[in-house]
């Protein structure tokens, strides 16, 4: 009798708790440039390209109740390995807004910082491909993003900078 109460108490524990709700209202670019300096100065030949990849993400509340917009901010910086011209610039800024629901507030931050630049990721990544194949270069194919270890990292930085003894000047 006992495994029915306890079953019966899980039951009642569940009915409790929200359910979590996730959907993308919308997606758009909200700031894209795209500079082919290799180009502009006439260089052609085959160059071999090293690339610095820079990530940013930002997100925040939206006036409307359970709304929530998240970008991704790409940078991709191009050089010419040896010579270190530069070849290429990229910028985007992709956005996504979130309606989100049931998620207890002290896990909503990772979620917005993790979960949701995971489902707009994919797309961003389409963006750059065809952008750079479009601009006479191979297709660039970004490697999957480690949100998580972004995230994590970005949190022990802060912690650093919060417990770092302050100077005066």
């Amino acid at each position: 009798m006992a495994d029915n109460g306890s079953a019966e108490g899980v039951g009642a524990a569940q009915a409790q708790v929200p359910q979590v709700q996730m959907k993308i209202l919308g997606q758009f670019i909200r700031d894209m440039s795209f500079e082919n300096i290799m180009v502009q100065k006439g260089i052609t030949g085959e160059v071999q390209p090293d690339m610095n990849i820079q990530v940013n993400l930002d997100a925040r509340k939206r006036p409307t109740d359970g709304q929530f917009e998240v970008s991704i901010k790409l940078n991709v910086d191009s050089k010419a390995k040896g010579t270190g011209n530069q070849l290429f610039l990229l910028e985007v800024d992709y956005a996504g807004i979130f309606f989100l629901q049931g998620i207890p507030e002290d896990q909503l931050h990772p979620f917005l910082l993790i979960e949701c630049p995971r489902m707009l990721f994919p797309f961003l990544r389409r963006i750059v491909s065809d952008v750079t194949r479009d601009g006479g270069y191979p297709p660039l194919n970004i490697d999957n993003i480690d949100f998580v270890a972004m995230y994590r990292t970005e949190l022990a930085r802060r912690q650093q900078a919060a417990t770092a003894p302050k100077h005066d000047a």
